[in-house]
Parts: structure tokens; C-alpha cells; sequence
């Protein structure tokens, strides 16, 4: 049998198919294994992608080393996705089948220097072991090395690993009879106390054996040396038991806890359309169109059981993890333990464990952020994704691929509908709607028959301000505290984290910079630090002026950390919860700060725009937006796109129950369409003045879009290769296509390394495909001088 494995090297020269012969002592291997296989010098991690009993290659094919687990971790399907998205991503082969798989399943490279001759052993480098090349640093070490290599005394050579780990757990059995256990304890002398106590446990608990070490500890307060002593005895068996890592452990929610909710007229309509698609396995994309409140989340759960009565799998995404805890408990409510996660706040063991219980179909239903549209779920009756409009279901590193286009890609492959969700659909999704693509599905009304809260807007040029740091308007305030006194709680959005956004000296204007990007670093006063948000560059907060050591920098601009601390000097004992990048690194911080603030523990949820979207708590009747301008003059064709959908959707959090809600926005541009029709929650209306806007300029979903970046750390290089790139790609394209550029980056500087962009928009490029791949392959050749070419099909930014 001949095995085509794709390895563990993305470049041009490797992006092929490798074939390798497999030896009968290494058992079946098949389509989708992960093996490891010999390389040139070294050994690499590569993936079986197809199998043969010919080969055309005339040589001796080399054989495969191992394979790595006893279950191919890929199905037949991610192969041949991983196949179809390389070639409309721009991206190899490997780096998409590396990224199907959870972190913890990418080989650990080693390399390692081992001995050749007895005169390398007595030189004091070896102990006993090969010596790992990667901890050198002491400079006699490196030219001790150099000098046996050069007289062949010792050689290199590559290792690979498989870091991921099986957690195991000991259980125990028992080997006697009662009686037996009975003589054994009489036998003992009186004062061997654990002995007897365990051996009274064994007997009163003879009908439970089986136990695991965890349970016996648990009940007799013994340890794992008394259960040892008693193994060596031969009064128990012991044997290692594979142990799941179950990261759901703080959902105590049993199934069919949560109440059964009785559907309204649009629930059941939208239901109508959908159920019959799950029944008759056809592939069809419904877009459910529901405002906030009005029960998506209902017609989700339902669409799901009509799916698992078929004998079919569901897979649901939602774009953020701080929506996971509150998404995952209500599914884990409806459907108990037939519920698998997937997402970055896991560890890397329950991530890998929940994987692997994916795998072996012993799950019907997974819920995850973006990554998790490549779970390798089989026999798929429905895909759902939740705020579908969300940017965050874009990778937009490599590979640059989009969750919706691979789940509409998946839906066809299992013939299953897929549904996208949401209260703000975006533009593309809403203009194929209207097309008849995919299937309007209409929820107008909150599903508890309440109104949309009512919004107002304060214009902060004419505003008076609380405080003095000119962020928290009179009316926000006062609507604060209105609410607080009467035992309700408040949602603020903030969309910048930190104190303050630069440094400014008053004396001789300096703006502290990253030294690595082109940016302001901002002020983290909890850390008292300057820190990038791009590179993760920090330092020590300044005293003095770096430039002219005067002590007049004042810290301007403002962040959540800011308004926080604003909060407490302006409300003596109010109770604030900050929710930012910063205050959920640690793993369960999500659901730490939401189970807290929906037991009322905090009066004031304060956060980023992670606490705009599908939270449902019923007490919060006031949403706060300290400013909503954020985005709204970013150099992006859809910033005001995302500006209408954020307000709207952080609006939406507000009277979510029987109390009435109200929402207010502090803003600089009052008159501004995104801004006054988020007002009215009037999507719509918006939708329409957008697709005016977006017609006018040439842009999505009128045009197609297909950015190429440059990077290099010499500007004019990046400038340079820019403009050969332009030259050579525009003669071969119709003349109603428009190509950008190149122009230096909205954010020039990055890691050190300057950007230069070519946007191309077009509506009919047949050739494409193949030039931007021609592209991608040059690439490769001019790697070596430094230049880094990136190729992003429909991007969501183009800064």
C-alpha cells in the first residue's frame, strides 16, 4: 500500500503530495491518520490525504516511520475541505490541515545532537542522553559542537513528538472473595489502623467494586500509598482508566431542567420552513433575521431536537467566548451530556478531550467559537451560526479562512441546512436574501411581546459632564443611579481597553510610540504599564517626558479601565464588573464575571464590545454607551456598518424581561445614519442607505474583493515589491476591474515590519484565482529577502 501524505512543512516546494510505502508491520493506515515520516535528514509530521497500490515514482519509496493515533483524527470530509480551501484561501495545504486540529495535536520538533565516536562521548557533553540543540547557549558549548561535527565524531538528527496526552485514572477492582476479606481482617494486628480500615471499606462496599482511586480516597481519607500496599499484597487489582477532561463541570444544569418555552407565531413560521429541510436532508441556507430579543436562540434549540429525532448531529457557532457560558448552558440544559465545546478559553487537555469525544461520535451536538466549524462531527443534520454579521468568525491570519463560507461548504457536503442568525445580518447575507440565495426568515417582535427599549442619544459637544474626566454625560449618570436605587442593574460598553489611549507631553508635544508599530501605546494602570495592543511591546509608565524629561505628560483619551475607576469616585460602593481582554485572560474568567453579575452580585457590567452581543440578563433596564464613535472613522469601507450593528446589538441587552428597558448613547456625531437609525433599531432603513453608500463606492456585495499586503522591514522594499506585484497583475485583468494601491498601510508599521496594500474589486475575473496563486508561489522565491506577501480573499478590514 502506497500512502500520500502531505508533511509538515508550509512552502511552495513541499505544497504537494508525498507518497511513501507502508510496511505491514505498521497495521492499516488510513485516509486521514496523522503519521510521522522520514524527510531528507530529518522526521516530520505529515497527513495521509490518500492511498494507492501503485505508484508512478520509479526509485524505492521510503517508509512510514509510525502512525500517531489509533483513530485517523480526520474524517474523509476535512480532507477533502482541506483540499478545496487551499485553493480559494491562498494558503498550503498543511497550514489548513494543522489548523483542523486542536493546538495540543501539532508536532514538538526537537533537534538533537548524538554522539559518532567514543571521543565525542569523553568530552563531557553527553550524559548519557543525546544532547538537545535547542538549550544551547553557552558560547564553549556551540564551538565544542562545531568541532564535532566537523570531524564527524557526532551527528544531528530530528526528532518529532506527539505532545497530546491521554488523561488516565487508576481504578480498582477486588481480587477475593467477602470471606476471604473477613480472615484478612481478623489477621491483622490491632494497631495496623489504615490497613483495617480499608479492608472494612472493601467488604461493606464489596457490591460497588469497580471503584476509581478518586472515589476510594474521597470516602476513606486513605492515599495512593495504603492503595499501593494493598496492590502488592494482592488484595486489589489496579488498572488505568482513560479519564475525559470535562470542561462543562460547572454547568450543573441537569437535561430538561430549563423550562419548556412556548413558541410564538414567528418562532413557529420561521420553524416551518427549516424542520421540513431537516427532514428531507436538503442543503439550504436560511437567514433568520430576528430583532433582539425575539427568540432566535429558541429556534435554534428547537431546529436542533427536530435534527437529533432524525438521527442526525448538530453543530452551533457562536463568534465570541464570553457568549459560550451563557449559549452553553442553555444547550447543555436542553440536550445534558450529548453537548460537546470548543473553544480557545479551554486548556489544551479538555480542548484535546473534547475533540477526541467528537471523533468518536460519542457526542450529538457541538457548540464553539470559529474553529469549531471544523469539528470532525459526522452525519451533520444542521449547522447553525449566531450573529452571523459577527467579523470575529474571520481568521485574519493564515489561513484566512471564513467560518460561514466552510459551514456553507460543510452543509452541502451532509446535505443539511444551515441557518445564520442574527439581528444585524450583514450586508452580503441580507443582499442574497434579497436575491432569493439564501431564505429570508423574519422574527420582528421580543418574544415576550415587550417593546424595544427606548434610546437616547447625547450629543457630547453640548453635554454636561459629572466628573472631571469628561466621559460620563449628566444624564448617563443620573440614569445610573435611578436605576441603582431601584435594585436594577446596567450595561456600559467601552469599546477601548486600558486607562488612557496615548501619553502627551504638554512641553515639546511627544506622543509615546511602539517601538515595533506604528501606534501609541496605551496607559494600563492597574499594571502601570504602556503597553502595544498589536505586538504586546509593554514598559514602565513614565514620570518624565522621554524626550525632554519635563514633568507636564498628561494621559489623554479613555478606556474601561478609566471609566471604571470614574465610576467609583462618582458612586461611593456601587459595584463594577469589568469585562475586557484584560480582565478574562485567565481560563473561566467569561463565566466567572457573568455568573457573578447575573447573581447580582455587581451592580454595573462594564466592558468591550465582548458584552454587546447574546447576553440575557432579565434585571439590567439601562444600557450606556460612553462613546460611541469608537469605530466610526476607521479608514474601512464598513465601519459604519459595524458601528449600526454594535449599538444596535449592545441596545438589544437592555428590558429583556417584564421590566422596561432604556438604552443611552453618548456620541460626537448625533447626525450620523449609523448612529441615528441605531436610534430607531430600524435595520431596514440602514440596510438600505448602506447599499447606496457601498454602490457608490464600489465596494461589497457589489464587487468582490481581494486584498494583496506587503511586508518588509525596509519600507521602500515593501514599496517597491508593491508596485512590481501591481504592474505585473493589472495588464491581465478586465478593464472594469479596479485594483487599489498600492498605498502604505492605515497602520504602516507593524512588528517592525511596514505594509504596503493593492485592494482589487471585480465582478467577474475568471483568471484570478490562478494569478493571485502564481502570486502566492512567487512569494516563496523572494522570502529570502525579507519580503512577506499576504493574499486575503473578501477581507473584513483593509487597513
Amino acid at each position: 500500500m502506497i500512502a500520500q501524505v502531505i508533511v509538515d512543512v508550509a512552502a511552495k516546494q513541499t505544497d504537494r503530495v508525498f507518497e511513501y510505502h507502508v510496511p505491514k508491520e505498521l497495521g492499516k493506515v488510513e485516509i486521514g491518520s496523522r503519521v510521522f515520516v522520514p524527510f531528507g535528514p530529518r522526521k516530520l509530521q505529515g497527513f495521509v490525504v490518500g492511498l494507492n497500490k501503485k505508484s508512478q515514482y520509479q526509485g524505492k519509496l521510503k517508509d512510514l516511520l509510525l502512525v500517531v493515533d489509533e483513530m485517523p483524527p480526520l474524517t474523509l470530509e476535512l480532507v477533502k475541505l482541506s483540499k478545496d480551501l487551499a485553493d480559494n484561501i491562498y494558503s498550503y495545504r498543511i497550514s489548513i490541515l494543522k489548523t483542523m486540529l486542536p493546538r495540543i495535536m501539532r508536532a514538538n520538533y526537537r533537534k538533537i545532537l548524538v554522539p559518532n565516536s567514543a571521543k565525542a562521548q569523553k568530552m563531557g557533553l553527553f550524559q548519557g542522553d543525546p544532547l538537545d540543540l535547542t538549550k544551547i547557549t553557552d558560547n564553549k558549548q556551540i564551538a565544542a559542537i562545531r568541532q564535532l561535527l566537523h570531524s564527524n565524531d557526532a551527528k544531528v538528527e530530528y526528532l518529532v513528538e506527539n505532545k497530546a496526552r491521554v488523561k488516565t485514572e487508576n481504578e480498582y477492582s477486588l481480587c477475593k472473595t467477602k470471606k476471604e476479606y473477613g480472615s484478612i481482617y481478623e489477621s491483622l494486628r490491632k494497631n495496623a489502623v489504615k490497613q483495617k480500615q480499608l479492608i472494612m471499606y472493601l467488604i461493606e462496599n464489596f457490591n460497588n467494586f469497580p471503584l476509581m482511586q478518586s472515589q476510594i480516597e474521597n470516602n476513606t481519607h486513605l492515599n495512593t500509598v495504603s492503595l499501593t500496599n494493598a496492590v502488592k499484597k494482592g488484595w486489589l487489582n489496579k488498572k488505568q482508566i482513560e479519564k475525559y477532561r470535562d470542561p462543562l463541570t460547572d454547568y450543573n444544569r441537569s437535561k430538561d431542567e430549563s423550562k419548556k418555552i412556548k413558541l410564538n407565531k414567528d418562532q413557529k413560521e420561521a420553524l416551518n420552513h427549516i424542520v421540513p429541510a431537516i427532514k428531507v436532508k436538503r442543503s439550504r441556507i436560511f437567514l433568520l433575521e430576528g430583532v433582539t430579543g425575539s427568540g432566535k436562540t429558541e429556534v435554534y434549540l428547537n431546529a436542533i431536537s427536530a435534527t437529533l429525532k432524525e438521527g442526525r448531529n448538530a453543530l452551533m457557532m457562536v463568534p465570541e467566548i464570553s457568549l459560550t457560558p451563557q449559549m452553553v448552558d442553555q444547550v447543555k440544559s436542553r440536550f445534558g451530556q450529548q453537548v460537546a465545546v470548543l473553544h480557545s478559553g479551554l486548556s489544551e487537555g479538555e480542548m484535546y478531550d473534547e475533540w477526541r469525544r467528537i471523533r468518536r461520535n460519542e457526542v450529538r451536538v457541538v457548540v464553539g467559537a470559529r474553529s469549531a466549524v471544523f469539528a470532525p462531527l459526522e452525519n451533520i443534520g444542521l449547522i447553525v451560526i449566531d450573529e452571523e454579521h459577527e467579523s470575529s468568525y474571520k481568521q485574519e491570519d493564515n489561513p484566512r479562512y471564513h467560518a460561514r463560507d466552510v459551514a456553507i461548504w460543510r452543509s452541502k457536503y451532509h446535505s443539511c441546512p444551515l441557518i445564520l442568525g442574527s439581528a444585524t445580518p450583514s450586508l452580503g447575507s441580507r443582499a442574497r436574501a434579497q436575491k432569493g440565495v439564501y431564505q429570508l426568515l423574519r422574527l420582528p417582535h421580543r418574544a415576550n411581546k415587550q417593546s424595544l427599549p427606548k434610546v437616547n442619544i447625547v450629543d457630547l459637544k453640548k453635554a454636561n459632564y459629572t466628573g472631571g474626566q469628561f466621559d460620563l454625560s449628566t444624564e448617563l449618570v443620573k440614569a445610573i443611579e435611578q436605576r441603582i436605587a431601584k435594585n436594577e442593574q446596567v450595561i456600559l460598553m467601552l469599546n477601548r481597553r486600558g486607562f488612557a489611549n496615548f501619553m502627551l507631553c504638554r512641553e515639546c508635544g511627544y506622543v509615546m510610540k511602539c517601538p515595533n508599530c506604528d501606534l501609541s501605546l496605551t496607559m494600563h494602570k492597574d499594571t502601570n504599564k504602556m503597553q502595544c495592543h498589536y505586538c504586546g511591546y509593554s514598559t514602565t509608565v513614565p514620570e518624565n517626558c522621554p524626550n525632554c524629561q519635563s514633568k507636564k505628560i498628561r494621559f489623554l483619551g479613555t478606556g474601561t479601565q478609566k471609566v471604571m475607576t470614574e465610576l467609583n469616585q462618582l458612586l461611593p460602593g456601587i459595584r463594577v464588573l469589568r469585562m475586557d481582554v484584560d480582565t478574562t485572560r485567565r481560563k473561566g474568567a467569561f463565566k466567572k464575571i457573568l455568573d457573578a453579575f447575573g447573581n447580582h452580585e455587581a451592580d454595573i457590567l462594564l466592558g468591550t464590545q465582548m458584552i454587546a452581543k447574546g447576553l440575557d440578563f432579565p434585571n439590567v433596564t439601562l444600557v450606556g454607551v460612553v462613546n460611541a464613535d469608537t469605530g466610526l472613522w476607521l479608514p474601512d469601507y464598513n465601519a459604519s456598518e459595524r458601528t449600526f450593528e454594535l449599538l444596535t446589538q449592545v441596545a438589544g441587552r437592555a428590558g429583556r424581561a417584564q421590566k422596561k428597558g432604556e438604552v443611552i448613547i453618548q456620541t460626537f456625531n448625533p447626525g450620523h445614519y449609523a448612529v441615528r437609525l441605531a436610534e430607531t433599531q430600524d435595520y431596514e432603513r440602514f440596510y438600505q442607505y448602506e447599499m447606496r453608500v457601498r454602490h457608490a463606492g464600489n465596494y461589497p456585495p457589489y464587487f468582490y474583493t481581494v486584498l494583496v499586503s506587503i511586508a518588509a522591514k525596509k519600507e521602500q522594499n515593501a514599496a517597491r515589491e508593491a508596485f512590481k506585484i501591481k504592474k505585473w497583475l493589472q495588464p491581465k485583468l478586465h478593464q472594469s476591474t479596479i485594483v487599489l494601491g498600492p498605498t502604505p498601510s492605515a497602520i504602516s508599521r507593524l512588528k517592525n515590519k511596514y505594509y504596503y496594500q493593492i485592494l482589487v474589486k471585480y465582478k467577474k475575473e475568471d483568471n484570478l484565482n490562478q494569478l493571485l496563486h502564481q502570486i502566492q508561489d512567487s512569494a516563496q522565491k523572494i522570502k529570502k529577502y525579507g519580503l512577506s506577501v499576504y493574499i486575503d480573499n473578501e477581507p473584513e478590514r483593509i487597513m
